[in-house]
Formats: structure tokens, C-alpha cells, sequence
């Protein structure tokens, strides 16, 4: 049977699937509410209201994706490319948005923002999320370090976690398996299991949470070349703890420790190796609100531990602490002007150990008496809703950083709304600018760190138009433009002296963004995202200029679902270390498509979810990193129940 027939024999099964199941109940009626979001302003506003365009995945659509990873799901936004993450499950992650890095994008959990100081651009890995442990996601594109601070150049990814339910005790099971193989490979073997199990409930004025997840897999080399496989291996944990004292004031607090070992092979030789990459994560935090008339006051304060240790011909060992804490008042003084007043500091340090060449035992190389800095910014934020259909959204903050001193960022958002008979259409645009903070080993790694480093500074302007037809479709384009100067380069010096160095040049990198969201009945439901992006030569490494999602999706009934997904990645650029001639050298990389197919069906009074998907259903042979590994058709199935 040939791939094609496999292909549609697939539709045709899920097809009489959906049409079983559709005389066995009625559909019923779905009521449409108005979409909120909440981060590009910390207030719950209509997305009709809202100068930007935000991509938000709602927990029921997250029950419509289970099998994938968290940068799987997020991989599918407009304007996102998450590099790595269709390789070996173990494969680092590089976060392409608008043309960006990973050092400018900012991940927030339960709205504190994560950072790593042990990586070297200070980013959060989301190889340590499970995705069963998410309740929702919102990612706000553009510069947003008015709000949010450092790192906010490209986006904000907002990730919720899952809250306790209102029931006094609620059991959650799920578990797949699944295959984990290359497009050459067509044993099928079992090497995917994704398990996890949570217990919450409220009692009363009291809430709990506690949650934990495991994966294990292997069956796939790290490298493309590679005969041995290499293992991936997490564990997550989660408690929250929750107080309402009155209407007025509740307290939230919650542990969590996020675990992985991964092996990877040599990346200069591509050869196997029995390399061994381990990483350990802490957090524990409080969060409060405080209600009054016509505003709260809320506090996050959070504490991270993050070790990392490399086993490799190069061992290395880091230990990085952070201490996060933002406070804020808003206030609403009419269903018009909304304000936030906040005040965000952060304490970082990191250790590091190596092997001196030609010694036997571990030596520091950063000590964290000098690697430690602080951030205390002042902010402000303003949201003016207007009867006409003028909206404006308006931000300053004040960054003083121990290092570099005070930097000033500001934005302007305004955007005008007119209602329709059949809905609506709004015109926004966008002025923002932006930083990041040299990390700190950037700053005081002993053989490249560079004490003088300044921020880097991003610019950015956003024109765009969104159109809402009700109940049936909202379809935007956005134009984006963002420039950089100061930007953080690795630099050879001469005599083989490298230094992270401040380049005189500035980059730019331009693009389109189209996204559609089409209900072309009641049951049947289109997705469709479109990026265009432009970047300047010396940027544009794995970025393609061209990437299309869409996902066509069938509701037959309230019990079963499906889902057909597409994914194009126009050819990149990508580099490699050349272990002959010592030289690094380009090589592009060919376009691909991957199609997913995705179905569910819900059984015991929809307490029990049972669901398949198969990736790269044609089985298309492809590269994300040149010389890496990347996954075939795969097949995942499992169960999720409630109880």
C-alpha cells in the first residue's frame, strides 16, 4: 500500500468515524462569547478592543493537540519558528520570531517572567514545560518591554498553568505511547510514553493542585548520520496552594521542580557520541491580589534554581539564581480608562565550573560574588476605550540595571475600531522600543564576557487591519518593521580570541503576517496563518521566508473530533563548523510540508478521552538543523480521564 492510499484510507476511516457518531447524538448549539486577552495590557479586555493582534490557544483547543510538545504547539503561530523542535526529542531550541533570538523573547508563567541566567542569552527552555500541565497560552508579538521589561524585543509567550477546579476532588489521568522515528526508519517501535497524573479541588475558601509528569523517549539519534539513539528523559512536578480570605483577598503559592536528562552526540564531527546533557529546575513562589473599588493591587514574587551539567569532551557545570518580584496597582476609572502602576525587580547570579585542559578535576570559571546583577524598573501603563472606536494603549518604564545604568522604553498603540451590520473592522499601529540585557555570562564569562557591554535596543512599528465577521470569520494582516543597534555579536579578535562585543552595524528585519480563523459551518472550522519575513543577511540563519500553518477541523459531535493540520517551510540558510578546514560554511537548507492528522473520541459520560495522531503523515525527509536528526511518520495514541 502505497503512501498515498495510506493517507486517504486514514480520512475515509476518521470520516466514517465522525458519521457514526453523528447519528448516535445531536450536535448541540454552541453559544459564540466575546475573546479576552489579557497580555498586552494586564487587563481582561475584548480582542475587538486590543491594539494588537494575539494569538491565544484555549485549554479546549490545547485537548485538540495532546501528543505534541509545547514549542510543537507554539511552532504553529504566525511569525513563530521554533527550531528543533521536530528533531530528537533531546534537541535544543531556538526561537526564530519576527526575525529574532531566543535572548528576545520573554516567557511568562502565571504571568512572572522565567529567566535562565545560566544559558547564554538568559532565555527559559521550554523543553521544561509539560504541556499537560497547561491551561492556556497568549503570545503578544512586538516589543512589549514597557510592560514586561528586558528581553521583551520579538514576543511575550504567556503561559497559564492549570488552576484547581471548583469540584472538592477531581483525579486527572493521561498516558500515551507512541513511535519516535526517522523518515529512513519504518520499524514502528513503541519509544514515545508520555504519562501524568494531577489531584485538585477547592474546599470552601481552600484550593489545591498537585501534579506530575514523566516522558521518556528514545529511538532516534540525535544526529542524521548516527546508528545509536539517544534518550530523552523529564520529570515535572507541580503543587499550588490557594486562600480566599475575603472577596477582597486571596493568596496563592506553589513549588515546582522540572527535570530532564538528554543525550547528544558531537555536533563538529557528526559522529555518535555518548554525550549527556542534565538540567534541574526549581521554582517556588506567592502570588496575591488585593480588590478594591474600581482596582486591585497585585504581588508575584518568585525564586529559580536552575543546575545544568554538560558530560561531554568539554564538561561543564552551571548553577544559576533568580529572584523575581513585580507589584502593581490597577485601577479602572471607568469602563473607559484602565491604568497599571507597577514596580518590577530582579536579582540574578550564576557559578560555572570546567575542565582545564589537561587536568582531571572541575575548576570555576565564573564566580557568582562578581556574576550577580539587579533590575528595578518603575512602569506604567494606560488603556483608553472610547465610545467612537478610538482605542489607545500606551506604556513607559525605566530600566536601572547594576551593570549599564537606566534605560528608557516607551510604546504607543493606538487603534480604531468600527462596527459593522455584520461585525466589525480596526485598523491598529504600533510604536515600541525595546532591550535586552547583556546576560551574564556575556558580561563576566573570564575568557569571552565583556564587562562594557551596553543593551541591546530593538525599535519596532506595527500597521495592520483586522476584519470580524460574527459567528463566521476574523481574518488581520500586520505589517511589522524592527530595527536593531547594539546588537550582542561573538567576535573573533584575532589569534583565535573570541569576545561577545557590541557590532556597530544595524539590522533589520521586516515581514507581513496574515491569519485567518474561518467557520465554514458549525462543525467545520478553518485555521490558516501566513509569514512573509525579510531579515537582513547576517541574521537570517534557519529563518524562512516564507511559512504557512493551517488546520482544518470537524466537530462531528460532542464526542468526537478531528483534525487535519499542514505545515510549509520555505529553504533556509544554515551553518556548520567545518572540522577539515577549520572554517565555518553555509549550506541552504530544501523547503518542506508535513501534514498531521488528529482524532478523539470521548467515551463514559466524556470522562474518558481516547486519541490518535500521526505526524508527518507523508513521511517527508527533511532538515530543521543541517547534520541533525529530524522525526518521520510517527503515531501516537493514548487516554486522558477525569474523575
Amino acid at each position: 500500500m502505497n503512501t498515498k492510499t495510506k493517507f486517504f484510507g486514514m480520512l475515509a476511516i476518521g470520516a466514517a468515524a465522525c458519521g457514526f457518531a453523528q447519528q448516535q447524538t445531536d450536535t448541540l448549539e454552541i453559544e459564540q462569547l466575546d475573546e479576552v486577552v489579557i497580555t498586552d495590557s494586564k487587563f481582561k479586555l475584548k480582542r475587538e478592543n486590543s491594539g494588537k493582534v494575539i494569538t491565544k490557544i484555549t485549554q479546549k483547543e490545547l485537548q485538540n493537540l495532546q501528543g505534541k510538545s509545547i514549542a510543537e504547539i507554539i511552532n504553529a503561530t504566525a511569525g513563530i519558528e521554533i527550531n528543533g523542535a521536530k528533531s530528537n526529542a533531546g534537541q535544543n531550541l531556538s526561537y526564530f520570531i519576527r526575525g529574532g533570538r531566543n535572548r528576545q523573547v520573554l516567557v511568562l508563567i502565571d504571568g512572572v517572567a522565567i529567566t535562565d541566567a545560566s544559558q547564554i542569552a538568559n532565555d527559559y527552555d521550554l523543553r521544561l514545560l509539560n504541556a499537560d500541565q497547561v491551561e492556556s497560552i497568549e503570545i503578544l508579538k512586538g516589543a512589549s518591554s514597557s510592560l514586561y521589561g528586558t528581553g521583551a524585543s520579538t514576543a511575550v509567550i504567556n503561559i497559564t498553568l492549570k488552576k484547581a477546579s471548583r469540584d472538592a476532588f477531581v483525579l486527572n489521568l493521561k498516558s500515551t505511547l507512541g513511535t519516535n522515528q526517522s523518515q529512513d526508519d519504518d520499524n514502528y517501535a513503541v519509544e514515545n510514553f508520555v504519562n501524568s497524573v494531577s489531584v485538585n479541588g477547592t474546599l470552601d475558601k481552600f484550593s489545591y493542585l498537585a501534579s506530575f509528569g514523566h516522558q521518556f523517549t528514545d529511538g532516534l539519534s540525535a544526529i542524521a548520520s548516527g546508528s545509536e539513539s539517544d534518550a530523552y528523559n523529564a520529570y515535572n512536578g507541580n503543587v499550588k496552594l490557594g486562600y480566599r480570605f475575603s472577596n477582597a483577598f486571596k493568596l496563592n503559592a506553589y513549588a515546582s521542580f522540572d527535570s530532564f536528562k538528554a543525550d547528544f552526540d558531537d555536533a563538529f564531527g557528526f559522529i555518535d557520541a555518548g554525550n549527556l546533557s542534565i538540567t534541574d529546575q526549581h521554582r517556588v513562589g506567592v502570588s496575591s491580589e488585593f480588590s478594591y473599588d474600581k482596582g486591585s493591587i497585585t504581588l508575584n514574587a518568585a525564586y529559580n534554581n536552575v543546575e545544568r551539567e554538560v558530560e561531554s569532551s568539554f564538561p561543564t557545570l552551571f548553577n544559576a539564581e533568580s529572584f523575581i518580584g513585580d507589584i502593581y496597582n490597577r485601577y479602572n476609572f471607568n469602563d473607559k480608562f484602565y491604568t497599571v502602576l507597577g514596580v518590577n525587580a530582579q536579582q540574578n547570579e550564576i557559578e560555572s565550573f570546567s575542565i582545564p585542559f589537561g587536568g582531571t578535576a572541575f575548576a570555576q570559571d565564573i564566580s557568582p560574588e562578581n556574576a550577580t546583577h539587579t533590575i528595578i524598573d518603575p512602569y506604567a501603563n494606560v488603556v483608553f476605550v472610547s465610545d467612537f472606536g478610538l482605542n489607545v494603549n500606551a506604556g513607559l518604564r525605566l530600566n536601572n540595571h547594576s551593570e549599564y545604568g537606566s534605560h528608557l522604553v516607551y510604546s504607543l498603540n493606538p487603534s480604531f475600531k468600527k462596527e459593522l451590520n455584520f461585525g466589525y473592522i480596526k485598523g491598529l499601529a504600533s510604536y515600541s522600543t525595546s532591550f535586552i540585557a547583556p546576560s551574564l555570562y556575556q558580561l563576566f564569562e573570564p575568557s569571552f564576557g565583556n564587562i562594557d557591554l551596553e543593551p541591546e535596543e530593538n525599535t519596532t512599528i506595527e500597521v495592520g487591519a483586522e476584519l470580524n465577521i460574527k459567528d463566521k470569520a476574523t481574518v488581520s494582516v500586520v505589517y511589522f518593521n524592527r530595527s536593531e543597534k547594539n546588537f550582542v555579536d561573538f567576535v573573533d579578535q584575532g589569534s583565535f580570541m573570541f569576545q561577545y562585543v557590541n557590532t556597530n552595524n544595524d539590522f533589520t528585519a521586516s515581514g507581513i503576517e496574515l491569519v485567518a480563523d474561518v467557520t465554514i459551518t458549525e462543525a467545520l472550522k478553518l485555521r490558516a496563518n501566513g509569514t512573509y519575513t525579510k531579515v537582513d543577511e547576517d541574521l537570517n540563519l534557519r529563518i524562512p521566508e516564507l511559512k504557512i500553518n493551517a488546520a482544518l477541523s470537524y466537530q462531528c459531535n460532542d464526542q468526537t473530533f478531528m483534525s487535519l493540520s499542514y505545515q510549509f517551510n520555505d529553504d533556509r540558510d544554515d551553518a556548520f563548523f567545518n572540522s577539515v578546514t577549520f572554517e565555518s560554511e553555509t549550506v541552504n537548507l530544501k523547503s518542506y510540508s508535513l501534514i498531521d492528522f488528529y482524532i478523539s473520541h470521548k467515551i463514559a459520560k466524556d470522562r474518558v478521552t481516547i486519541f490518535a495522531n500521526v505526524n508527518n503523515i507523508l513521511n517527508e525527509a527533511y532538515e530543521e538543523l543541517f547534520g541533525f536528526s529530524t522525526r518521520g511518520r510517527n503515531i501516537n495514541i493514548g487516554f486522558a480521564l477525569s474523575l
